[in-house]
């Protein structure tokens, strides 16, 4: 078995230095990506993901085997080959999310499954090859070179009522301009991009149905952060700055996540990058299988940010001078805090558990229903989540004086006696995890957790749509009518009985038998050092 050159966090950031991407920060140009204090959260953040596949305790959660090339690659770029697989990643995927808050590099992970599963299915339409063996051989240079990738899937948009063709301006998505021996020319403009400025490539990608008359917007290629053409606008990541709002925060100062408008102007895409343009007809499928994958990784991402908020509240509890095992008012929202989270992650446990294997890639997708349920679940439920942990926490998280008074000889002395609780916790570790609690959940930087979670991988609307759409409601109607004894046969024609499902799982299950469901989970991590 040989190995992939996994990078280090130090390899990555160094990595960065050979891309020379535009990129404007608060309407300032950067010189250089990876000293850019704006970004350096986001940076950090991405090096995690680096740094843990190096862990030996974690590296075989971490890490994957691809079996077609017989290398071990980072989780974050590998293809998914069984039920295992699924909830590997996603456990991967909480791991790192509870040191991080968002490791954001997961996305690669879910469009790069996406694109294999389509790639298969146009060549299978097409009785060609060519479409699988441009992708395998863009995904072995990615594992290989072990590549950060943006996804950039969601357009500007225009006005929401007109396809886009009918735009006034067509650069509200990005669509095929021009066509050449050589390979396509593109322009446009994706809105949402995570982590723009400290990716290596972009993978482009359709974000809607298309139809015939979209055909030119109907487009899936890679293409370098700093191809010519290409102009990134970005906000910064978490909160870096020396004293942003409330001093400097304890979180969100050292990881956070930016994310870009990304401007293609006429950017030249060589064939080999090109999976598909032109081919209309997939671009629902692109989408509902990224869907399908990114809604299960944020199960995992989102149940991280949990465990944060978990471990916080029993602290802020325990400063404070209660114990929630003793007291029911703190109990209570702290066991609510922890069936949100728990519960939500059940529905990614089950999305794996009951993963399906794609009949034209031959790699598995996770179960679309339990993966949208658990996305919509923890949508919603992010304000529950902050709600309950600023429950448990008490008013002094929004109330403490700044930091600078911690070194106020005027004040320092009678703050941290009166402000103290718990005669066990001295005043500066109760500040502490109040201010960790401000920074998540009633900060410039909670305010955008709660956001991104709540649109992130899509809307409410559009997971209830793909709930309704692929829920067996035809089997639970047919259920009744047999025991109602009507004798009603199936009836493709009926609305409420079109959608059936004979059964969860095939003779076998998910996995070769003999297959381990997963690796063994890693001891609990030391904390890593400012």
């Amino acid at each position: 078995m040989s190995t992939a050159q996994l990078m280090t966090a130090a390899d990555y950031r160094e990595s960065l230095r050979r891309y020379r991407p535009t990129v404007y920060v608060d309407g300032q140009l950067i010189e250089s990506v990876a000293d850019a204090p704006s970004l350096q959260p986001g940076i950090n953040a991405l090096g995690v993901t680096y740094d843990f596949a190096h862990d030996p305790k974690l590296a075989p959660l971490m890490t994957a085997i691809q079996t077609r090339s017989g290398k071990r690659v980072n989780r974050m770029l590998h293809i998914n080959e069984s039920a295992g697989d699924l909830l590997n990643k996603l456990e991967a995927v909480r791991l790192l999310c509870q040191e991080t808050g968002c490791a954001q590099r997961y996305l690669a992970h879910d469009a790069l499954n996406a694109i294999g599963q389509v790639s298969a299915r146009i060549d299978d339409a097409q009785g060609s090859t060519e479409h699988r063996a441009r992708f395998s051989a863009y995904l072995q240079r990615v594992q290989d070179e072990d590549l950060s990738l943006g996804i950039a899937m969601t357009d500007a948009k225009g006005d929401r009522s007109l396809r886009p063709h009918q735009q006034a301006n067509p650069d509200t998505y990005v669509h095929v301009v021009e066509r050449n021996a050589r390979g396509i020319v593109i322009s446009g403009t994706k809105a949402i991009v995570t982590g723009a400025p400290y990716m290596h490539e972009f993978l482009v990608m359709p974000c809607r149905n298309m139809g015939v008359q979209d055909a030119d917007f109907a487009v899936c290629c890679a293409v370098p952060v700093d191809a010519s053409g290409i102009t990134i606008v970005a906000r910064p990541a978490g909160r870096p700055g020396d004293k942003v709002e409330h001093g400097a925060p304890l979180f969100s100062r050292r990881y956070g996540q930016s994310t870009g408008v990304v401007i293609f102007d006429r950017v030249f895409v060589p064939w080999e990058r090109v999976f598909y343009a032109g081919e209309w007809e997939h671009s629902g499928a692109l989408t509902h299988h990224y869907a399908t994958h990114h809604r299960h990784s944020c199960i995992g991402a989102r149940a991280g940010f949990g465990d944060l908020l978990i471990g916080a509240g029993a602290l802020m509890c325990e400063a404070n001078g209660f114990d929630p095992g003793a007291k029911a008012s703190l109990r209570d929202p702290m066991v609510e805090l922890i069936k949100i989270t728990e519960g939500f992650f059940a529905c990614g446990v089950a999305a794996s558990v009951y993963g399906t294997h794609d009949e034209f890639s031959g790699s598995f997708m996770p179960e679309p229903v339990f993966s949208n349920i658990g996305k919509l679940l923890l949508s919603t439920q992010i304000y529950d989540m902050h709600r309950l942990a600023h429950e448990v926490s008490g008013g002094l998280i929004v109330a403490l004086p700044g930091p600078d008074e911690d070194h106020n000889p005027a004040t320092a002395a009678t703050l941290a006696e009166v402000l103290r609780a718990n005669p066990a916790v001295p005043y500066d570790k109760r500040i502490e995890v109040a201010r960790f609690i401000e920074d998540l959940t009633a900060s410039y930087q909670g305010g955008w957790y709660s956001v991104i979670s709540l649109h992130g991988g899509g809307s409410p609307a559009a997971m209830k749509q793909e709930i309704w759409r692929n829920y067996p409601v035809g089997s639970k109607v047919e259920l009744v009518e047999r025991l109602l004894d009507r004798g009603v046969l199936h009836d493709e024609t009926r609305a409420i009985t079109r959608n059936r499902q004979p059964g969860r799982c095939c003779d076998t299950g998910c996995t070769t038998p003999g297959q381990p469901v997963m690796v063994a989970l890693p001891q609990p991590i030391r904390p890593r050092e400012s």
